[in-house]
């Protein structure tokens, strides 16, 4: 017989789900046996396969001890780089400053060095995380970028804070802008573009429609000009939807694409300058609460940028600082 207690980060887990963490080895067949009959029970009762549970609350698994066997941990993340830049950090969150060419999630080809594993092994060595004493979390990003793109990326902790956090980004609770470097300069110093995108997920792009036929989907992206400086112009973007590709696919389409995208508008020019990925970075993000944010309440109202944006200082110096909100 064993006893689990439950801590905050398996609150709300199901029960089946518990006991298939746990206890890896355990047919779920005889799992659903052994809970109907009161083999495995919760704080001494009998329960249901869908029963949540609660902090402090009591699994009694009366079972044998070869279901309890774990194979023995090995840690992908400590492969990964310990090179971390940390905008900010408390005891729930993490804003990592993810600089471009480094994956957030592991793909076919990358397992090893992502973000999300660098920053499991960065929690690990500071003693705040550790897979033997967590029944079934690790920390978890809740945003993601992608690849080329550069930028602030937020860690969850905890349980908690990542529940929240995925509720706030789909309600848009939180307001990420970014800063990027297109070719030409706008008619318009500011405007909100409008478009239907559709996702083709076997060539990994997108692609601009004029309606919603097929599927597409609404988009709007807002931009504002910042400063121009020959045939590029530096940007700050709003995506007021939030789509794959969004900023890059929606900018060439409306004949302004990114400097150095390879995807919309390959331009061995760019190359040439030294721009073999998109100039676009994710500099700012701000917590507006329109609803309780539980533990995370603290956040409200706060703004975190990153320390510099390389491409625009590159190109426009230091002084696009001052240029911001």
């Amino acid at each position: 017989m064993k006893e689990f207690t439950i801590t905050k980060n398996d609150a709300t887990l199901r029960l089946d789900k518990f006991i298939t963490k746990n206890c890896p080895t355990l047919p779920p067949s005889l799992m659903f046996k052994y809970i109907r009959t009161k083999k495995i029970k919760v704080n001494g009762k009998r329960a249901e396969i869908s029963t949540r549970l609660n902090i402090g609350d009591v699994v009694s698994a009366y079972i044998k001890d070869e279901f309890f066997v774990k194979k023995q941990p090995k840690y992908d993340f400590l492969a990964a780089p310990k090179s971390l830049d940390i905008v900010y950090e408390d005891e729930n969150i993490l804003l990592a400053d993810k600089k471009q060419g480094i994956l957030v999630h592991p793909d076919k080809n990358e397992y090893t060095n992502t973000l999300i594993a660098r920053i499991q092994h960065y929690l690990y060595d500071k003693g705040e995380y550790d897979p033997e004493n967590e029944n079934s979390f690790r920390p978890a990003l809740a945003n993601r970028i992608d690849r080329n793109t550069g930028g602030i990326v937020i860690a969850a902790k905890n349980a908690e804070a990542l529940r929240i956090l995925c509720d706030k980004i789909k309600d848009r609770e939180l307001d990420k802008r970014y800063l990027a470097v297109v070719h030409g300069i706008p008619k318009k110093k500011t405007a909100t573009l409008t478009g239907y995108l559709e996702k083709n997920e076997d060539k990994n792009r997108v692609y601009l429609k004029n309606n919603r036929d097929g599927g597409a989907k609404t988009i709007k992206t807002k931009y504002t000009v910042l400063q121009s400086k020959g045939d590029l112009s530096l940007l700050e973007i709003e995506l007021l939807t939030g789509r794959t590709h969004q900023i890059r696919a929606h900018m060439a389409s409306v004949g302004h694409p990114l400097l150095g995208e390879g995807k919309y508008n390959k331009s061995a020019k760019d190359k040439k300058m030294g721009f073999d990925k998109q100039a676009l970075y994710s500099y700012s993000l701000s917590f507006n609460f329109k609803t309780d944010g539980g533990i995370l309440n603290y956040l409200d109202k706060k703004r975190f940028t990153v320390s510099k944006v390389w491409f625009a200082e590159e190109l426009f110096g230091d002084d696009y600082k001052k240029l911001l909100k």
